[in-house]
């Protein structure tokens, strides 16, 4: 089953920070946009994966 979020994307140089507004206390950060939402998807898997 494929779900979609929301992503907000901000810049603080030299880090991206990114949240999901679906999903509360989903974050993820990195020094590229790759990485910023790789590491967002893997906390909202993990968020979603302690509620089920």
């Amino acid at each position: 089953m494929r779900h979609e979020f929301t992503a907000i994307i901000e810049r603080d140089a030299p880090w991206y920070v990114a949240y999901c507004v679906e999903v509360p206390g989903a974050n993820g950060q990195g020094k590229s946009l790759e990485e910023c939402l790789a590491n967002l998807r893997e906390a909202i898997t993990l968020i979603l994966d302690d509620r089920g």
